[in-house]
């Protein structure tokens, strides 16, 4: 019997802590605007897993679904009602081992930056991905 794996991760200050459990149903890179702006980089590395995948523990403060730590400003994870989407840069484990199968906003990409050749390419936004 395989052990489910469980990553673990959290803010900068370690008032908040989160884990997932199993593997991401989606992951990739994105290089929209918003996603810019909330890391300060030229792309937003995300993984996404199912709600009942995720727990969490500390304060959170949220702006338009994205959380972050009150304290020291690290912003952690978005969610909703259909998925969590963790921010990679906020696991513990480096590297994670998740790899991007998607890659959106691809018309926002930095010049200097070369597509993931694995990954699906996305002019804009990435379609949904089904259960």
């Amino acid at each position: 019997m395989a052990t489910e794996i469980i990553r673990a991760g959290g803010c900068l200050c370690g008032d908040v802590r989160y884990s997932v459990r199993g593997d991401p149903f989606k992951s990739g890179l994105c290089h929209c605007a918003d996603c810019r702006k909330v890391t300060g980089s030229a792309f937003l590395a995300y993984a996404d897993w199912r709600p009942a995948q995720f727990e969490y523990s500390g304060k959170v403060q949220t702006y338009r679904g994205r959380s972050f730590c009150p304290n020291c400003g690290s912003r952690l994870f978005s969610r909703n009602e259909r998925q969590v989407e963790i921010y990679i840069g906020t696991l513990d484990s480096v590297p994670s081992g998740i790899a991007p199968i998607d890659e959106g906003w691809i018309i926002r990409r930095e010049p200097w930056q070369r597509p993931i050749e694995a990954a699906s390419q996305h002019e804009k936004d990435v379609p949904p991905h089904s259960e």
